[in-house]
């Protein structure tokens, strides 16, 4: 009983401070306690419980940008302004972009092919344009070297393999798969930077036994090839640098689930109007090409 008045008086204290503080009475701040929360409220405590989902269903990758253009797509009349707010006041926050370096090797007495693209990647059919490179991933079991080939119509992932070893087969091996699933027809070119891989002899023969031609980068400009190395610097922001991978296959599996369940099919590019590769594609889908 002793201690049940004490609170009390304590309480009773700090609400006539409270009252005097803000200039109202008793009742009045009573009232006030009482009163149910604005609809506007409401709406940003639900909003705010949406941007978290959002933000956790998309492995924490989203930006104000991409979860806006999610909350439209589910109905909620919000501005990229009202959810940036609500995401600062989450302290949530999207990966910031970190540097890598090209893996491949340019100096060599190949013949080099002439750059037919010319940094114009927007092309307007489906398998008209294939870009491709190689990177690195670090394991504690040594290097593991992934390579991978975008069809830039939809900038989806088309075909990607990793290894140990970064010789010719790192790029024969996703190109090969490609030829088999796209099944595309002759007026398409596949680019690549200037790297010992693309010049071998026995991918210019998979090319030219299939009808493709062949384009390369100009000498020692990163931008020829920006897409493909756009995608590695999303890959590396959103899935490499936040892991420690033990092994090489630990890494395989977990770039398995990143490119063909999260980037291919997931993950909405505003280059897309904010829709996923597939989606996109299935969209637009016209005829077998």
């Amino acid at each position: 009983m002793k201690y049940k008045f004490m609170l009390e008086n304590i309480n009773i204290f700090h609400l006539n401070r409270m009252s005097k503080v803000l200039e109202v009475s008793r009742s009045g701040y009573y009232a006030w306690l009482k009163r149910p929360f604005s609809k506007r409220k409401k709406n940003n405590t639900y909003l705010s419980e949406r941007i978290r989902s959002i933000y956790e269903q998309r492995k924490r990758v989203y930006g104000c940008l991409r979860i806006t253009a999610e909350l439209k797509k589910e109905g909620f009349n919000c501005s990229k302004n009202r959810v940036a707010r609500l995401m600062r006041k989450q302290g949530i926050t999207a990966r910031s972009k970190k540097r890598f370096k090209v893996t491949t090797n340019s100096k060599h007495h190949l013949p080099v092919s002439s750059n037919l693209v010319e940094m114009q990647f927007n092309p307007r059919e489906k398998n008209s344009l294939w870009t491709t490179d190689i990177t690195y991933i670090w394991t504690r079991e040594g290097w593991l070297y992934l390579s991978v080939i975008l069809d830039l119509w939809s900038r989806t992932v088309i075909s990607w393999d990793a290894n140990r070893s970064m010789d010719e087969n790192l790029v024969i091996k996703p190109l090969e798969k490609a030829l088999r699933d796209r099944k595309p027809n002759s007026e398409l070119i596949f680019h690549s930077d200037r790297g010992s891989q693309y010049a071998s002899q026995r991918l210019r023969n998979i090319l030219k036994e299939n009808n493709i031609t062949q384009s390369m980068s100009s000498k020692g400009n990163c931008y020829d090839n920006a897409p493909t190395e756009s995608f590695f610097s999303t890959l590396k922001r959103e899935l490499v640098y936040r892991q420690n991978f033990k092994t090489r296959d630990e890494a395989k599996q977990s770039l398995f689930e990143y490119i063909e369940i999260f980037y291919n099919r997931q993950r909405s590019h505003s280059s897309l109007g904010y829709l996923s590769p597939l989606q996109f594609e299935n969209l637009n889908q016209k005829t077998p090409n």
